[in-house]
């Protein structure tokens, strides 16, 4: 008879312990453990199997990779040209985000020979069905599996050999061979490696989509992430229409591209020029606003920065930040008080990127400050003018890579002058119609935009 124990695993990082822990001695999380029955079988009879012998790297061949255009731009961008034939990819994103949507037109998109396999543990035939009629897909390549069980997924993946297999989600499936439930570490990271070994060896491409936990990070083990060989995720905000497709690992492409996608009645739309939306809606020159440039891999995008000071009615004052880093706004802000004079201890200060984006680069430093001076002396940044600089804590301008692409950028929707630091100037190669004012520090960028 098969003996069983018990024993707790982490349900952030994997980690397993014989007894329950408050906090993982691995990944540090609190009240992460839960209790999990191992069923000891007997030990199976060893199987000799053949010695390969290792060969040296310079006596195989490269082969170019094979993609499969997935029909958007945008995520063709991401992915690096494609799909890569046999590849893994794993998105994840917030419930009602429009992972399935996405997916679902994918499947409608990607023509030709052979079959596209949908297999869904959430939804059944008729919903996913109503969805396909509502975006207007009619394949009759897609064939659809409404099954959890991981053995009869497998079995359906050989017998029909799809070139493109979609499994939404992992957290649904299970496999009779593990007593944990559902969606636990040991069943996601076991299916998820069953998938990968038929996948691999048939050369077939497949898409698992994942839910992300309250941080924003896909639910499991971390090791699913260095199972698979892409790692997307769909962001946005859900009172607003854009997406934002970012990939942050990709074993065939860069990891710093994101695709922009507009979610409208029939589906997602994706947004080629996304520097033109997000500043379409900047009419007037009001004080407090601003353009900036951020780099989004080998794309510049362009961005309006808006920024509201307000006496404070507390002794401490107040910081929101929205779309970039708190900690990094309280630091400028710091920078501003101590470098520029401008007395922002007794003020609130408000930060927004307009549309719902989300910025980390530092090259927006420099237009976050003089956005927040803007406001506060209640003088407007002249409107064609766009702000790009790092800004350090001497309140120095330091210089920014790839500036030749943001410059022509700018310059493509019209803008007639742009201050950006003086290091970058000096370098300058290309003649621009631009107006290209230089700045060395903080008080030197403020009295060129007329604040100071």
């Amino acid at each position: 008879m098969a003996k069983s124990k018990t024993i707790f695993v982490c349900s952030e990082c994997g980690n397993e312990s014989s007894k329950w822990l408050g906090k993982c001695p691995a990944c540090n999380s609190w009240n992460t453990f839960y209790e999990q029955k191992i069923v000891e079988g007997k030990k199976k009879d060893k199987i000799e199997k053949a010695i390969i012998v290792p060969q040296t790297l310079n006596s195989y061949e490269a082969k170019e990779t094979l993609r499969i255009h997935t029909g958007f731009q945008e995520l063709d961008r991401v992915l690096g040209g494609g799909l890569v034939k046999g590849s893994l990819v794993l998105l994840g994103g917030e419930p009602g985000i429009g992972k399935s949507t996405l997916i679902l037109q994918i499947c409608d998109k990607i023509k030709g020979d052979g079959k596209v396999l949908y297999v869904s543990g959430e939804e059944s035939a008729e919903q996913i069905k109503l969805r396909a009629d509502r975006l207007g897909i009619n394949n009759e390549d897609i064939l659809f599996l409404g099954e959890t069980d991981i053995d009869i997924v497998n079995q359906a993946i050989i017998n029909v050999n799809p070139k493109l297999v979609i499994i939404d989600s992992i957290q649904t499936m299970y496999s009779d061979e593990l007593t944990a439930a559902a969606g636990s570490v040991s069943q996601v990271r076991e299916i998820t490696a069953q998938v990968m070994r038929i996948c691999k060896s048939k050369a077939i491409t497949t898409i698992i989509i994942g839910h992300v936990t309250k941080e924003g990070n896909i639910a499991g083990p971390r090791v699913l992430e260095h199972m698979v060989d892409t790692v997307l995720y769909l962001e946005g905000e859900r009172y607003f229409s854009y997406r934002i497709l970012r990939g942050v690992k990709n074993r065939f492409g860069s990891t710093n591209e994101i695709g922009m996608f507009e979610m409208q009645e029939k589906g997602m739309c994706e947004i080629t020029n996304p520097s033109d939306i997000l500043i379409s809606e900047r009419e007037d020159n009001p004080a407090g606003s601003c353009i900036v440039s951020s780099m989004e891999g080998t794309r510049p995008i362009l961005v309006e920065l808006q920024a509201l000071t307000s006496q404070t009615i507390f002794g401490y004052p107040k910081r929101t930040a929205n779309g970039i880093d708190y900690n990094r706004l309280a630091l400028l802000m710091a920078v501003l008080e101590k470098k520029a004079g401008l007395m922002l201890g007794s003020q609130d200060v408000y930060l927004n990127v307009v549309g719902g984006l989300k910025i980390n680069e530092p090259s927006i430093d420099l237009g976050i400050m003089l956005v927040t001076a803007s406001s506060f002396k209640n003088i407007p940044i002249p409107k064609d003018m766009i702000i790009i600089g790092e800004v350090g804590l001497t309140g120095e301008v330091r210089r920014i890579n790839l500036i030749e692409k943001r410059l022509k950028e700018a310059e493509k929707l019209g803008f007639k002058s742009c201050i950006i630091p003086e290091s970058n100037k000096k370098d300058l190669k290309d003649k621009y119609k631009l107006d290209i004012i230089g700045t060395k520090d903080i008080n030197d960028a403020m009295k060129k935009v007329g604040i100071k």
